[in-house]
C-alpha cells in the first residue's frame, strides 16, 4: 500500500475516535502517525520489509502492528470495528471547515444528519440555529465551507501529485524505448492544487512504453489504452495521462501540454501573425506546412520570436510581452536556497531534535537552519514559555560548537488580538530572528485585523510575518486584510513576508508574492516543518516564488549568512 493510503486509514481512525469522544492523547497519536507516514520520503512498504517501522517518529508497537496488517492484508479489523460504532459518512462532514467532531456528533444525534447534502439542506432551512453551540453565523460558515469543499473536489495538494508523478517518471525512465520523458500540465507549472497528472514521452516504440505504464504497481484502473495516449486511475484516486510522441515533436508537445490554456492561445495568435502555425507536432509554415521546429521547447519559442519562458510563468500574466522584449525575470533557482527559516523542533510540536534538524540541513547543503518553535499562547502546539525559550536558546548556543551549519535561534511568536506579542522585547532580543504569526481570532473585521498585524510588524524585533493570510487550502479562507497596507508596512518596518512552503498553506500565494515584489517587499521562505521529512517541502515554496516572478535578490534565503544576519539586525 502507498504511504498516502495508510496515512488516510490512520486519519480516519483519529476522526472516528474524536467523534466518539475518546481520549485526546489517543486521537493525537493516530493523527501524528498519519502525518509522519504521509510525508515519508521513501515507500513505507520498503521500511516495513527492512523491519524499521519503529524508527519512524510517532510509530509505537500498536500502530506498527496495524501497519503490518494493512500492508499484508489491505484491511484493518480495528477500523472496521470503529465503522460499526460510528457512521463513516460523519468523517465527510468533518472535512467541511467549521465542522469539527463535536459538531458532527451533535448534527448526527439531534438532526440525524450523516451526509453533506443533508447538512446543506438543513443550513438552508435554518434548522441548525436551535442547536446548542450553533447559530446564524455557524450556518453561514458551514455553507461557505461546503462551497469550498465542492470547489476543491477532485483536486489534490501539489506534494501528492508531485510525488506520484515523479515516481512514475522514474519508473518509465527504466524502459530502454524511452528517449525523453517529462511531467507536463499544471504539475509542471507547479500550481498549488492539481486535478490530474500529465506525462509526456518521446519514443519510437510507443506500445512498449504503454505496456509498461499500465503495469505500474499503483495503477488501480485503466481508463483507456492506446499507442498515443493511455489514461489510468491510481490507487490514491489521481488520474494520470501518458502521451507518447515522436522525438521531433517532443518539444512542441511539451509546450502544448504544459499549458496554460490562456498562455497557449496567445502563443498561437502570435504564430498566426507571423504566418506560422503551432500544434503538439511542431511549428510549421502556414502556407507550405514546412516543419520548422519542435524537438525542444527553446526552438519552439525562438521560432515565433520569443525568449524561453519558464513553465511556472506560463499563465498569460504578461510573460509573453516580456519574452518578446527579452526582459523576462531571471527566476530564483531551486538550487539557490541556502537555508530554511521555519522549522519546529521537539521543544514545541516538532518530532525532530535541534541536532537532528541541523544534521538534515547539512545533508541538504544548507548554510543555516532556523528553529522557530511556537510561543506560549499556542498551548495546543506545546508553545514555549519564556523560561523554556531561554533554555532552548542556550541549547542552540551549545550545539553550535558541534556544527559548521549555522543554527539560528528563532520563534514563531503569536500576535494577540490587540496586536501585542506573546513574548516581551526582553525575550525577543535574545533571539537571532523572530516570526510574528496569527493563530487565533481569524474572523476579525478587515480594518481591525490589518491594524493587528501592522502593530506586530512595527515591533523592532520582528523580522518575518509568517503565513500572512493564514489560509489552509480547501479548508480555511484567507483572513480579511488590506494587502496593500501590509506591503506598505512591511517596507516601512523592513519586515520580510513569508512564503510558507507547507503544501496546504503556500502562503503568500503566487499572486501576492508578485504584488509584494512590485511593492519593493522582500520574501523569506519557510517550510513550517514539523518533521525532518517536511524540510523537502522547500521545493514548493521556491515554486510559488517562481510563479510570483521572484528573482534571487527578492528571497532572503538566497543571501550569504553574513548579509542575512545583518538584515535580521541581530
Amino acid at each position: 500500500m502507498k504511504n498516502r493510503e495508510i496515512a488516510d486509514v490512520f486519519y480516519q481512525i483519529a476522526d472516528l475516535l474524536e467523534i466518539k469522544g475518546d481520549l485526546p492523547f489517543k486521537v493525537r497519536a493516530y493523527r501524528r502517525a498519519a502525518q509522519r507516514i504521509e510525508t515519508l520520503e521513501v515507500d513505507i512498504e520498503e521500511i516495513y520489509r527492512e523491519g524499521r517501522l519503529r524508527e519512524i517518529p510517532g510509530i509505537g508497537e500498536g500502530i506498527a502492528k496495524k501497519i503490518k496488517e494493512l500492508i499484508e492484508t489491505g484491511k484493518l479489523r480495528y477500523l472496521d470495528k470503529l465503522k460499526e460504532e460510528i457512521p463513516e459518512s460523519l468523517i465527510k462532514l468533518m472535512e467541511i471547515p467549521s465542522v469539527g467532531p463535536k459538531k458532527a456528533l451533535i448534527l448526527y444525534k439531534k438532526l440525524g444528519i450523516t451526509t453533506i447534502d443533508q447538512l446543506k439542506e438543513a443550513c438552508e432551512k435554518n434548522l441548525l440555529r436551535s442547536l446548542e453551540g450553533f447559530g446564524e453565523i455557524t450556518e453561514r460558515n458551514i455553507l461557505r465551507g461546503i462551497e469550498m469543499l465542492e470547489m476543491s473536489k477532485g483536486r489534490v495538494l501539489i506534494n501528492v501529485a508531485y510525488d506520484d508523478g515523479h515516481r512514475i517518471v522514474e519508473y518509465l525512465r527504466q524502459n530502454k524505448d524511452v528517449i525523453e520523458i517529462s511531467i507536463a500540465g499544471s504539475l509542471r507549472r507547479m500550481k498549488e492544487t492539481i486535478g490530474d497528472i500529465d506525462i509526456l514521452v518521446s519514443s519510437l516504440n510507443p506500445d512498449s512504453v504503454m505496456d509498461m505504464f499500465v503495469r505500474y504497481r499503483d495503477v488501480k484502473e485503466v481508463l483507456a489504452k492506446g499507442s498515443k495516449k493511455t489514461s489510468v486511475i491510481l490507487k490514491d484516486g489521481l488520474q494520470v495521462d501518458v502521451r507518447v510522441v515522436k522525438p521531433e515533436s517532443f518539444g512542441a508537445a511539451l509546450q502544448y501540454f504544459t499549458g496554460s490554456k490562456d498562455h497557449n492561445i496567445q502563443i498561437r495568435n502570435l504564430a498566426i501573425k507571423k504566418g506560422l502555425k503551432i500544434n503538439e507536432y511542431g511549428v510549421f509554415k502556414k502556407d507550405t506546412n514546412e516543419y520548422l521546429a519542435g524537438k525542444n521547447e527553446g526552438e519552439v519559442y525562438r521560432a515565433i520570436g520569443l525568449s524561453y519562458i519558464e513553465p511556472e510563468l506560463r499563465e498569460n500574466r504578461g510573460e509573453i510581452e516580456l519574452a518578446q522584449q527579452n526582459r523576462l525575470p531571471n527566476l530564483v533557482k531551486y538550487d539557490e536556497i541556502r537555508g530554511d527559516f521555519h522549522i519546529h523542533s521537539t521543544w514545541s510540536d516538532g518530532t525532530a531534535t535541534i541536532e537532528e534538524i541541523a544534521r538534515r540541513g547539512e545533508k541538504m547543503g544548507y548554510s543555516f537552519v532556523g528553529i522557530a518553535d511556537h510561543s506560549k499562547s499556542l498551548k495546543v502546539a506545546n508553545g514555549l514559555s519564556e523560561e523554556k525559550l531561554l533554555k532552548k536558546i542556550d541549547e542552540i548556543r551549545k550545539l553550535q560548537e558541534k556544527f559548521d551549519i549555522r543554527i539560528l535561534a528563532g520563534a514563531e511568536c503569536d500576535i494577540k488580538p490587540d496586536g501585542t506579542l506573546d513574548y516581551s522585547n526582553n525575550i525577543l532580543k535574545e533571539l537571532d530572528f523572530a516570526y510574528a504569526a496569527i493563530h487565533s481570532r481569524f474572523r476579525m473585521e478587515r480594518k481591525e485585523m490589518t491594524e493587528r498585524i501592522v502593530k506586530a510588524m512595527e515591533n523592532e524585533y520582528i523580522n518575518i510575518l509568517a503565513h500572512p493570510t493564514v489560509r489552509l487550502i480547501g479548508r480555511r479562507d484567507p483572513i480579511d486584510i488590506d494587502m496593500e497596507r501590509i506591503f506598505e508596512a512591511a517596507k516601512e518596518t523592513n519586515t520580510f513576508l513569508e512564503i510558507n512552503a507547507f503544501p496546504d498553506r503556500l502562503d503568500l500565494n503566487d499572486i501576492h508574492a508578485k504584488a509584494a515584489k512590485e511593492s519593493g517587499v522582500k520574501i523569506a521562505i519557510g517550510t513550517d516543518s514539523h518533521s525532518l521529512d517536511h524540510m523537502r517541502f522547500m521545493r514548493f515554496g521556491i515554486a510559488t516564488a517562481r510563479r510570483g516572478w521572484l528573482e534571487r535578490e527578492d528571497v532572503l534565503n538566497t543571501y550569504d549568512l553574513g548579509k542575512i544576519e545583518k538584515l535580521l539586525g541581530r
